[in-house]
């Protein structure tokens, strides 16, 4: 009886675990479904007209879902164009107004990510 319980009981964690594992490679690691992320694109693609430029370091971004909410973040910012390198951890800051580390800093952070880093190009 008791060998029946512990199978049991194997058997419900071992389903739970595989729906997770499941779920976690159809919505990625930020638990959000990756194709149902709209990309804030940017309309001036320019880098003359943008005259300040910094990188900054962002950790806890694992998977192009957090590229995107990183990316989508600073790209709603009026005058500013973002890019992500997820394999760096690095973002490349474009902008026509020089924003302050402060302020982009807070901006990374209500994506639910950490500014590590910040680098005047």
């Amino acid at each position: 009886m008791s060998t029946a319980i512990i199978v049991a009981v194997l058997i419900v964690i071992a389903v739970i675990a595989i729906r997770s594992y499941a779920k976690k490679l159809t919505s990625g690691c930020c638990g959000a479904e990756i194709e149902h992320v709209k990309k804030i694109k940017v309309e001036d693609k320019d880098v003359s007209h943008y005259p300040y430029c910094v990188q900054i370091g962002i950790d806890g971004m694992t998977c192009d879902h957090c590229k995107a909410r990183v990316e989508n973040t600073l790209n709603s910012e009026d005058g500013v164009w973002a890019e992500v390198d997820l394999s760096q951890n690095l973002a490349t800051v474009h902008m026509k107004n020089n924003l302050s580390e402060l302020f982009l800093r807070k901006l990374v952070s209500s994506a639910g990510y950490i500014m590590t880093t910040y680098n005047v190009q």
